[in-house]
């Protein structure tokens, strides 16, 4: 395996701060389960050529990755193969830090398995992203220091039209099993594709690698005929590509599409729904349970409401909301104004960063607007992880269109969420720790990291970001949101809700836009389960804290919580509470 780094600014954390997490001597399972580890690691790296450069693995840099249902039960094969391998790995004499390992491993593994026996995973794409969009990306976290980095990547944009046919092959199959996207959700997808290759083949983001500065062993005339190919290969090989694609998807795909919203009503639907929620929430926990949970989240959240709109002077929350929906004093006029906002509140946060946490990343963070293509039917606002290995930053994306439903006051929240304290911190913190690399590079758990993004939405308070009765129900506005999503997901998916029921939930409770709301309905019934990793996630964060500050009283750290919490990446809920269970007996320990 060829790897690079990007000279030496990125090291991996280490020293007193993570000394209470280092790994003891192995013994012999241990060993058997790191050699596990880096052969999981390795067909990974395989399976996801794309995810490879991202952690600066050069040996499939030219490749795209195989998209076809054979490739899947392939890897699932292979899963198979290594779940039998960790079975046979007794996990009791491992030391604390390794069971963890192995809980995580064994988790991945399972979810793999799990999700390859139905037949949704023939539906590639949502309201919120698909395949053509992420090939439109696929040079944001490439390496590009050489005229090799150059011609390889050339070589991905040859894949494309191989990968869309995949892609294309899985989605016939899923019309002809009934596996299709409602109806509701797709008034944009078609669009999103053909967008991405509308403009000049130098005004496309496949073209934006090329923007750069010319590499040092690249000599003018090779710069200049390297350019040139790009440009004919985007015009006549992937433009013609994404256009075929959007084509199938308007005669082909929405003709087919289904009336019905709920994943239920597909063949396996409601096992497939349960298995969304239990990979989406790390828990045990029945939809029934979760919407119970989101209910009394949305009644406490509520009476929080009340209080802000009655402090704030109004007679009750709907006129607080009226005006907060309505006065053009809380929206940006141009698009330069909404990013320079944004921009402006990142920095203030930036600067407050030390106060609350011990460590703190090396890799920076930018702010883009999101592409234009998208940026009607998707969120309000996104992250993209960096580089170490490559260099590249992380992006805070903020959302341009529609500047009348993009409110001002939401700002202080959402930065929390996107930038920092939330994803580019513990993203970019978990890209430098020293972790075994599959639970560095793929151990993504949603209940964890959006958790983490909504405690750091309410670490703002600490913080002091809402110190206006506006940025104060912005706040609970978006604490709502993701509190009605719980009842949202679950009604849809589990208890046989309509669009417009969901619709009406969501209006009624928050002061989203109803532009962000039918997005944001659009995501759930297309992306089922996500959703719910959210506010499950926080909730177990905020209990974790409130746990903590009982125990240790006057031994209380916020830093040093909050350093705890994200200090071994991304990890179940479960683990996550043994996790902190030992860091507070490291500190009663002294």
């Amino acid at each position: 395996m060829t790897t690079r780094r990007f000279g030496s600014a990125f090291p991996l954390l280490c020293g007193a701060a993570l000394a209470s997490l280092a790994v003891p001597a192995a013994a012999a399972p241990a060993d058997d389960l790191t050699a596990l580890m880096d052969d999981i690691y390795a067909a990974r790296l395989e399976a996801s050529p794309v995810s490879a450069s991202a952690a600066g693995v050069e040996d499939y840099d030219s490749d795209l990755g195989d998209y076809s249902v054979a490739a899947m039960d392939r890897w699932a094969a292979k899963d198979a193969a290594f779940l039998a391998r960790l079975n046979a790995i007794d996990a009791s004499v491992l030391p604390p830090l390794r069971q963890a390992d192995y809980a995580i491993t064994r988790r991945l593994l399972a979810e793999s398995i799990d999700g390859n026996r139905f037949g949704q995973r023939l539906i590639a794409f949502s309201s919120y992203s698909s395949p053509w969009q992420s090939w439109a990306g696929i040079g944001d976290s490439m390496q590009f220091a050489s005229g090799q980095d150059y011609r390889e990547y050339l070589d991905r944009l040859h894949a494309i039209p191989a990968a869309s046919a995949q892609v294309i092959a899985n989605t016939r199959a899923g019309i002809a099993g009934g596996y299709v996207l409602p109806c509701v959700t797709l008034g944009g997808l078609e669009g999103s594709v053909r967008g991405a290759v509308a403009a000049a083949p130098e005004d496309t983001r496949f073209y934006t690698p090329f923007t750069r500065a010319r590499p040092a062993d690249v000599s003018e005339a090779e710069w200049t005929a390297l350019k040139e190919s790009a440009r004919a290969i985007i015009a006549d090989v992937v433009a013609k590509t994404y256009r075929e694609a959007a084509d199938m998807l308007r005669d082909e795909y929405v003709p087919a599409c289904t009336k019905t919203v709920g994943i239920s009503a597909q063949t396996d639907g409601p096992a497939f729904y349960q298995y969304r929620v239990g990979a989406s929430t790390t828990t045990d926990y029945t939809a029934q349970q979760i919407h119970d949970i989101g209910m009394a989240e949305v009644a406490r959240i509520s009476a929080e409401m009340d209080r802000v709109a009655a402090d704030a002077g109004y007679p009750d929350r709907a006129a607080f909301v009226e005006k907060l929906r309505t006065d053009p004093a809380y929206y940006a006029a141009t698009p330069d104004e909404l990013m320079a906002a944004a921009a402006a509140q990142a920095k203030a946060i930036d600067g407050m960063m030390p106060d609350y946490f011990h460590l703190l990343p090396r890799l920076p963070y930018g702010i883009r607007a999101i592409p234009a293509e998208t940026a009607e039917g998707t969120t309000t606002a996104y992250y993209q992880p960096g580089s170490p290995a490559n260099g590249t930053a992380g992006y805070y994306y903020v959302n341009t269109s529609k500047l009348d439903q993009r409110p001002l006051w939401e700002l202080p929240a959402l930065t929390a969420h996107e930038a920092v304290p939330g994803h580019h911190h513990q993203i970019a913190l978990q890209q430098e720790l020293d972790l075994h690399p599959l639970r560095r590079e793929f151990g993504y758990f949603t209940a964890f990291t959006e958790g983490w993004g909504l405690y750091a939405e309410r670490l703002g308070i600490d913080m002091g970001l809402y110190d206006t009765p506006e940025k104060d129900y912005g706040r609970l506005s978006y604490e709502m949101w993701r509190a009605c999503r719980l009842v949202v997901d679950t009604g849809i998916h589990a208890l046989g809700w309509t669009k417009g029921q969901a619709v009406d939930f969501m209006t009624e409770h928050t002061a989203l836009s109803a532009a962000n709301i039918d997005a944001e309905v659009n995501r759930y019934i297309s992306w089922p389960g996500q959703a719910l990793g959210y506010k499950m996630g926080e909730l177990k964060i905020r209990e974790l804290r409130a746990r903590a500050e009982e125990r240790l009283g006057a031994r209380f750290d916020l830093a040093a919580f909050n350093d705890a919490v994200i200090a071994q990446g991304p990890v179940p809920l479960d683990v996550l509470d043994a996790q902190i269970e030992r860091w507070m007996a490291e500190v009663e320990a002294g």
